[in-house]
This record gives structure tokens, sequence and C-alpha cells, in this order.
């Protein structure tokens, strides 16, 4: 995910144009049964709103998080309509975030730095993690692995290791190995596990590159990729199995990878774009489907911009 850039147009109703026949798949998340063709396949979101990040659980409930004011949504991917889960605050931001089996969103502050809990049930803000200074960093996107929820900082090389019980420390990992940090620029953005669960696949968006890094040291290996020069403007990533989706956004398309066993190289099977897309930041699999908000970074970001989000087929 990106900083604060303009946004799209609203070109999302609910119902809305058909689906381009797009192979997409999904992220870390559990599969679930086959999505009904009659849900829609674009669903509108508030003007001014700036989403960017999105997650889906077990249930077809979408959370998506505002860059305005922190607020989070939730969208019935049955209607399209949805409603405020939490209301937020002036000054916080809402960038990546997942949902856990408890019921607990794990949401990244963007600019100011923090980590925050929040109830998808409530809306209650349980804990809050200020992982670094309130200015000159961005905490943009999470991944949960078993113990802790993952945070990527776009202007540090380092991860934020949260605890999920509550208890215990944050972990700071300092990105080292490959791993070159770009100055004035956005770094580490997207994250996912491994498929063996033991490590983390991290996009660079500056310059347009990937990485698996070691949750025991730190070690960024760079993944060679094969097919296409970079992933340059990778945002969201989601993965299945050994297939990676990097959402590419200001290139409006998602870029599809076939991890190898060792996770050196990443080949390039096919590319996917929609008319629909207007600069998509991330993705969250339900059913079927891969849903997608569109974070319109070369439009207007004024209260009046109109945002919505689309889903394509897997």
């Amino acid at each position: 995910m990106t900083r604060n850039h303009p946004q799209p147009s609203r070109r999302a109703v609910l119902g809305g144009a058909a689906v381009a026949a797009l192979t997409v798949a999904a992220g870390t998340g559990t599969a679930q049964a086959g999505t009904k063709t009659t849900w829609p396949t674009e669903f509108p979101l508030p003007d001014g709103f700036l989403p960017e990040g999105i997650t889906i659980g077990s249930r077809p409930y979408a959370y998506m998080g505002s860059r305005a004011n922190g607020a989070i949504l939730r969208t019935d991917l049955r209607t399209g309509e949805y409603e405020t889960v939490h209301p937020g605050a002036t000054g916080t931001a809402s960038i990546g975030l997942k949902l856990d089996h408890d019921g607990l969103l794990y949401v990244a502050g963007g600019g100011g730095g923090t980590a925050r809990v929040i109830s998808s049930r409530t809306g209650r803000l349980i804990r809050t993690y200020q992982l670094t200074a309130t200015s000159g960093q961005f905490i943009n996107d999470v991944i949960l692995t078993g113990d802790r929820a993952w945070f990527t900082d776009s202007r540090a090389a380092i991860l934020y290791g949260v605890p999920r019980d509550g208890d215990g420390k944050v972990r700071s990992l300092p990105l080292t190995g490959h791993w070159t940090q770009t100055p004035d620029a956005n770094n580490a953005n997207g994250i996912v596990t491994t498929p063996d669960g033991r490590g983390l696949i991290v996009v660079k968006s500056t310059p347009g590159e990937l990485y698996h890094v070691s949750l025991k040291t730190g070690t960024a290996t760079k993944i060679t990729l094969t097919g296409a020069d970079s992933v340059v403007n990778g945002d969201g990533l989601v993965r299945i199995g050994r297939t990676l989706y990097v959402v590419q956004n200001r290139l409006n398309l998602i870029s599809v990878w076939t991890l190898s066993r060792d996770l050196r190289t990443a080949t390039l099977t096919r590319t996917i774009t929609d008319p629909r897309f207007d600069v998509p930041s991330t993705a969250a699999r339900y059913g079927n489907r891969l849903y997608l908000v569109n974070a319109r970074f070369t439009s207007p970001q004024t209260p009046e911009t109109t945002f919505n989000g689309v889903a394509v087929s897997l």
C-alpha cells in the first residue's frame, strides 16, 4: 500500500458491469465455498473514504480501512451494502488490515507509526502499539502468523512483530541480506507468509522486487523474477499455495507468479487487467472471487471523491 495520493471515480454501483473472466487467486486466508454468481461484483464506498486495505475472513464480509480518518467499514458481499464498524478519529489512518479467527482486526496505522487491534464485532479499540516515531515512517501492511502479526514499514528496513495473545513485547526484525533501502521512496509494502509458514514474502514497491525473509534472522533473499523485469508499484499481495498475486496499483493490473519450491525464483504466468480497475491497492479472497478496493491514487483526494471496490472471478 502506498501513501495518500489521488483516487478513482465512482464507477461502481451495485451489480454493475459484467466481470471480465479473470483468473485470480487469493491470499493467506481461509478458503470458502464458491461465491454465488448473483452477488454484486461492484460495491460503493463513501465519498472521500480513501480506501486502501481489505480483508475477508470465513464469512462473507469484507473489512476496509480509511486513509482519511482510520475508519473501518464492513461490506456484506451478498448485497454490497456497507456499515461503519469503527468510526476512526481525526489524525489516524487504517492502511493494511487482517482479520483473525477470533474476530480481531490488526490494522497498520500508516504515518502515525502504530499497529492497532480492533474488534470486528463491536468496533472497540482494544490495543494500540506505537511501533515507530509519529513521523518519518509509514506502517503499511500486515500478515498474521501463528503467534504474531507482522507489519511492514515502507520507510525503514525493518518489520515489526506484534504478539497476538496481547502479552509480551513487540519484536523488531531488521531486514538484512540482499535488502537495500531506497531513500525517499516506498520500500517494503505488501506481505504474506511463505507456503510452509516459516517465513515471509515482502514486495519492495520501489524499484519493484520480491524478497523471502527469514523470521529467525531477518535475512532477506531477493527472489529472481522470470518473465518480467520487476513488480514496480507492487502493493497488496495474495498467495494461494505457490501462486503469488501482486497488485501493481498504478499499472492497474495484477501479475500472477509461480514460486519455486526453494523460493529462489518466481515465474510470471499471466497478468490480469479489468476496465473497472482504478489504481487498486490490495485484494482479498472469498470463494471463487478476488475482491479489490480502488484506491484512486491518481485522482483528486477530496471529501467529494468517489470510491468503490470490485470483484473478479478466480
